[in-house]
């Protein structure tokens, strides 16, 4: 089906994709893999026409092809979903799908949202077609992107990252569709950090490290160890590995909360529970029931209704936002200056109202170093940044000065093994200070390797909080759907 051969793209003086060789066939499932900044987006973006390659030829079907633009990529059968998804947030979900195809003066808008609905029962990715984008949790925005796709009729499918925002049912859901697109002769590249869901999907896998193809196998022959060392080219821990909790004074508590969404309709209900010094306490949940609004209301960033958020004295607090692009960073800014967004007023990085430029330089080129974010210079701006390195710039940033409380929503979203072993090394070091750590994630294998407690979200209530080393995937899975409230 695909075909490229010895494809190079640079960037400046940064070489992304160098002499790249691959072939992916026609009806399997081929997954790419490597560290962020391997650059594997970068290729993708080349097949899909946003991207030109400095060299190299691209053949489908064995005919050799210039694929100029993301139309004619649509026009060959090729259809992209990316990690970070292109969507208008104020229409809808059919507006955004129907996006640049329709051509005609007279619109029927009913039937297009009737067909979409019938694709999106069909291949089982419930969404509202009249809903505005807006309006939806990233998951369900995940899936209006995987429809966009599916709507096209794209014979080349390629999903960057698509199960970051899933949850383990859905991410089941989605393994059969893609297994059923494969066996009626659909073409799958499939990017993912997750070694195991790799294996279970994918026929074969390419790994690419610093630009370049290190190794292409067969998944059955592989292990998630092996994978994870040809990506990162050394050994890697891929389990977390945490000394028993030691809690101490209560840093949080928070009391009868409730919180409105951006519509006014309580996302936030009667939620009450502490915090202590030392400890992790994760909060499990299907994404959309009411996590971004409860972190949005600890850290201050929004309004409560009704109860008591309460503080310990002079705490100081970290929030990594669910959405490094829109809350995390400022992307047409350097690195450097990023890195500054909370502190720029202060010593050393200002002085007689003027910013130090060589203070803010140091800063920036000792925190890539220890976070090992991969840029040829510190005042590049973060949008010309993968993903993964991107979360790396908030997360310095965030973590710096020892705050006390972090509120850590999706921190490893996007990220590769290696970098995301860094940071769950970085939070049970912060833990291990005595700083309290909410822990948000839709993984829920994270959430049981890094909590000391877990609290279960459902429809904007805890309905349990258990204890994470006795909890199993059965018992949690279950209250996520919608089991007993064991709270009531």
């Amino acid at each position: 089906m695909l075909y490229l051969e010895n494809i190079t793209k640079r960037f400046g003086s940064f070489v992304a994709n160098d002499n790249i060789t691959l072939s992916v066939d026609s009806g399997k499932i081929h997954a790419i893999l490597g560290e962020n900044g391997a650059g594997k987006t970068t290729l993708m973006n080349i097949i899909s026409g946003l991207y030109q390659p400095d060299a190299g030829q691209i053949y489908i079907q064995d005919k050799p092809v210039k694929i100029s633009t993301p139309n004619y990529a649509t026009k060959l059968g090729i259809g992209m979903i990316h990690q970070h998804f292109m969507l208008v947030p104020k229409l809808t979900v059919t507006e955004n799908i129907i996006l640049g195809l329709e051509n005609s003066w007279r619109l029927n808008l009913r039937q297009k949202q009737q067909e979409i609905a019938a694709l999106s029962q069909a291949y089982g990715l419930e969404v509202n077609p009249k809903a505005k984008v807006e309006d939806l949790p990233v998951g369900t925005q995940q899936r209006v992107e995987i429809l966009k796709v599916l709507y096209r009729q794209a014979k080349l499918l390629i999903l960057d990252e698509p199960t970051a925002v899933l949850t383990p049912p859905e991410v089941e859901s989605l393994i059969v569709i893609l297994r059923q697109l494969a066996a009626a002769g659909n073409t799958i590249i499939f990017i993912s950090h997750k070694l195991e869901e790799v294996i279970k999907l994918c026929d074969t896998v390419t790994v690419l490290r610093r630009g370049k193809v290190i190794a292409t196998t067969n998944t059955q022959a592989a292990t998630p160890q092996q994978l994870a060392e040809l990506m990162v080219g050394s050994e890697v821990n891929l389990y977390v590995n945490k000394s028993p909790a030691s809690a101490g004074k209560v840093i949080l508590s928070v009391q009868n909360l409730q919180v409105a969404d951006d519509r006014g309709i309580n996302a936030v209900r009667d939620i009450s529970f502490q915090l202590h010094a030392g400890e992790i306490l994760g909060i499990a949940g299907v994404d959309g029931n009411g996590q971004r609004e409860l972190a949005d209301a600890i850290a201050g960033l929004r309004k409560i209704k009704q109860g008591k958020i309460q503080l310990d004295n002079n705490q100081t607090i970290a929030y990594i936002p669910e959405d490094r692009q829109k809350m995390g960073l400022i992307l047409q800014l350097s690195i450097a200056q990023n890195l500054i967004l909370k502190s720029f007023k202060n010593l050393p990085f200002c002085r007689n109202y003027l910013l130090q430029t060589a203070e803010i330089k140091n800063h920036a080129q000792a925190a890539m170093q220890a976070y090992d974010i991969r840029a040829t210079r510190e005042n590049i701006k973060v949008s010309q940044l993968s993903g993964g390195n991107q979360q790396k710039v908030v997360l310095a940033r965030e973590l710096a000065g020892e705050p006390n409380l972090i509120i850590a929503m999706q921190p490893t979203r996007g990220l590769d093994v290696g970098a995301t072993a860094a940071v769950h090394l970085q939070l049970l070091a912060e833990r291990d200070r005595c700083a309290a750590i909410l822990y948000i994630s839709t993984e829920l294998e994270e959430i049981m390797a890094m909590s000391d407690r877990i609290a279960i979200i459902y429809r904007g209530e805890f309905v349990a909080i258990l204890d994470a080393q006795t909890a199993t995937v059965e018992e949690i899975g279950l209250l996520m759907a919608g089991g007993i409230n064991h709270l009531k």
